[in-house]
């Protein structure tokens, strides 16, 4: 297919190789700095384009990944943006972890000039990003669906629809609750330990094989007791998505007692100048006095 590709920071940069380099797509990139596109287009082939109208013109498919609601709308609206390029047809896939009102807005501006719009959060970090292994959660109508789906497999691991514009959202939200309080959880567990006088690498061990394993105690646990947090997705970003969580249960009255004090202990991080530690250095409030 002809696809576009818009963003390429972490994330972006190595989905839009595995739509060319797995999928054989004709992919045409755009991004803010023009260096980023350059060094992409000598890695993968493909073009650069000079603004998201001229990228978005004559794709099938239109991805982008960028940082909030203000970035995508950035590139989506105004005489350059993205809808101004697309023609009937054309399936806009927004992999920004943003809000689900944001995507109820796209999927109805798509409707008014005949393009379909997915909201398509991933999950899986820079890591799943790189080895085309992120899941992905999707909102938006089945047709639309099945025609982005076998496209988007090519950085996929897994790829559902949820439900109508919005539900990939949602469905995200619900992921960065569950891993919010899951991580505090996990570096409260590891810093008990420690200070205990236990041998962590064998606790490690021990606990990973019963109830406690997970995802975040395989990939992390280790780290954390190490006090190494330079990589995997930021606090800033963190801290971005738990106010979309939290803004969202105002509106639909959820409780997340939790996800707001964890919310605040990141805040705390940050104050320590640990924008860009790896989420998991929630262990340092625990650790560091």
């Amino acid at each position: 297919m002809r696809v576009a590709f818009l963003g390429l920071g972490v994330m972006g940069f190595p989905m839009a190789g595995h739509l060319r380099a797995r999928g054989g797509h004709e992919v045409t990139v755009y991004n803010r700095t023009r260096a980023k596109m350059e060094a992409w287009v000598k890695q993968h082939g493909g073009r650069a384009a000079a603004t998201p109208r001229e990228a978005a013109q004559g794709a099938e498919i239109v991805f982008m990944c960028v940082g909030n609601d203000d970035d995508v709308r950035s590139i989506v609206y105004g005489q350059d943006g993205a809808l101004a390029g697309m023609g009937k047809g054309t399936i806009l896939v927004d992999h920004t972890t943003a809000s689900a009102e944001l995507a109820r807005e796209l999927f109805q501006k798509g409707k008014e000039q005949a393009a379909a719009f997915i909201d398509a959060p991933v999950s899986g970090g820079q890591a799943g990003a790189e080895n085309g292994q992120l899941t992905v959660m999707c909102g938006g109508d089945q047709a639309s669906f099945d025609r982005a789906k076998p496209v988007i497999d090519s950085y996929a691991k897994s790829c559902l629809l949820l439900g109508p514009a919005g539900a990939g959202q949602l469905t995200k939200m619900v992921n960065q609750i569950c891993i919010a309080g899951l991580v505090q959880g996990l570096a409260e567990g590891m810093a008990f330990g420690a200070k205990a006088g236990l041998d962590m690498e064998k606790v490690i061990a021990v606990i990973s094989k019963g109830a406690a394993q997970s995802w975040q105690m395989d990939n992390r646990a280790k780290t954390m007791v190490q006090g190494k947090f330079d990589f995997g997705f930021a606090v800033d970003w963190m801290r971005k998505d738990l106010g979309i969580c939290l803004a969202e249960a105002k509106k639909n009255g959820a409780r997340l007692p939790v996800t707001a004090l964890v919310d605040q202990f990141y805040g705390h991080i940050q104050a320590r100048g640990g924008r860009r530690w790896d989420t998991s250095s929630l262990m340092n409030l625990l650790m560091v006095d």
